[in-house]
């Protein structure tokens, strides 16, 4: 009889005992407000003053610009390593997304350049910047606020893979940006449901951003439940009780799970260690939550994922440049080499399964294969 082959995915969404219970609770029709809990939980967690909960991570972001009343022909800086998302919601607005490139051994925005940039073009059109948090290594957020408030921008930032990473003790999400969306099937991670998150300390955003998330529909408490009035345009970005319940039981185990993916990623660091051919990431960063594991190849990336696919491994890329999207490349001229630092990383990153239902065999076994083809490379 032939032996099963072996495969681990690049993910694979997980279930819980929680998760089941809060589920058959909505299903029961429990007199439990799944999405005001979660809101409630969530803002327990991160530590923020809101939490507004969205029907996903791309609508958190696209309500986020409707708060800060985004307009045709204003610009909003972004890193050009970026889920498409990012830059998309600021086109349905008519606005201009400007990209920065990242920065030299990291996959995040270059703060340096950021700054070169703000000083360079002031200009009354610039609304904010988008800060994506990718990898381990930590934006400046310190700086990026000190530059928000020189140069009069809002500060949004993108937390769809940090989930749980901290920035000097304090969890991403309540740092100090004016809004930070969270999402709850992020790409090539994709969850059983959907649902996105906007934390904020800052009340009149959120309470603008609440009203507008549900069709700016406005209630008088004393009147009859069926009369209301529209005051402003807005639309639905309703998260279902289904996909709160859900939701809120990994909330409440993403600090178990976190530890989990440090094991791995610990792991990883020694069994790939010295490893010819893969640079893997460091491990001195703490407050990374290892929602990915990106490692570097220096020759021919795609076909060493072609090769891991083939022995049975699912691998990532986080991600590909936006300038080098037909879209974006065609809109905005832009250049293959005008981004640099973003394009030699986009030729050589590759981010292995990371998630806490992997085995130690598993992980084992991703590692040997990781092996096994580097081996091949000349």
């Amino acid at each position: 009889m032939p032996t099963k082959k072996v495969k681990v995915p690049f993910h694979r969404y997980e279930s819980s005992i929680g998760a089941h219970s809060n589920v058959s609770d909505a299903l029961d029709g429990e007199d439990i407000n799944q999405v005001a809990e979660l809101e409630e939980e969530f803002k327990e967690y991160v530590g923020s003053d809101y939490a507004l909960a969205t029907s996903h991570g791309t609508s958190a972001l696209h309500l986020a610009m409707l708060a800060l009343d985004l307009k045709r022909g204003d610009k909003v800086l972004c890193s050009v390593n970026a889920h498409p998302s990012v830059p998309e919601v600021v086109r349905h607005f008519d606005a201009e997304p400007i990209f920065i490139d990242i920065a030299e051994g990291s996959f995040i925005i270059d703060v340096e350049k950021l700054e070169n940039y703000l000083e360079e073009n002031k200009s009354k059109k610039l609304k904010a910047v988008i800060i994506t948090h990718i990898g381990n290594v930590p934006v400046n957020l310190e700086r990026v606020y000190n530059m928000a408030k020189i140069y009069n921008i809002k500060v949004v930032e993108d937390a769809s893979d940090v989930l749980g990473a901290t920035y000097k003790g304090v969890k991403i999400g309540a740092t100090g940006a004016d809004m930070t969306c969270f999402n709850f099937s992020p790409h090539l991670k994709k969850n059983i449901c959907n649902g996105g998150m906007i934390t904020s300390n800052n009340e009149d955003l959120m309470a603008r951003a609440r009203l507008i998330a549900n069709h700016a529909i406005v209630r008088d408490d004393n009147a009859l439940e069926y009369i209301y009035d529209v005051v402003d345009i807005g639309n639905d970005y309703a998260l279902s009780d289904l996909n709160a319940a859900y939701i809120r039981a990994q909330v409440k185990e993403q600090s178990k799970r976190i530890k989990r993916k440090k094991e791995i990623a610990k792991m990883y660091g020694e069994g790939l260690a010295g490893v010819e051919h893969v640079t893997i990431p460091t491990m001195d960063n703490e407050e990374n939550s290892f929602s990915l594991y990106i490692i570097k190849i220096d020759k021919n990336r795609d076909s060493f994922a072609i090769a891991l696919k083939e022995e049975g491994v699912g691998t990532g890329l986080h991600y590909i440049p936006l300038h080098l999207l037909t879209y974006y490349k065609s809109k905005y001229s832009l250049r293959v080499n005008d981004f640099p630092v973003a394009l030699r990383s986009f030729q050589q990153i590759l981010s292995l399964p990371i998630y806490p239902d992997m085995s130690d065999e598993e992980v084992k076994f991703v590692i040997s294969k990781v092996k096994k083809i580097a081996k091949t490379r000349v």
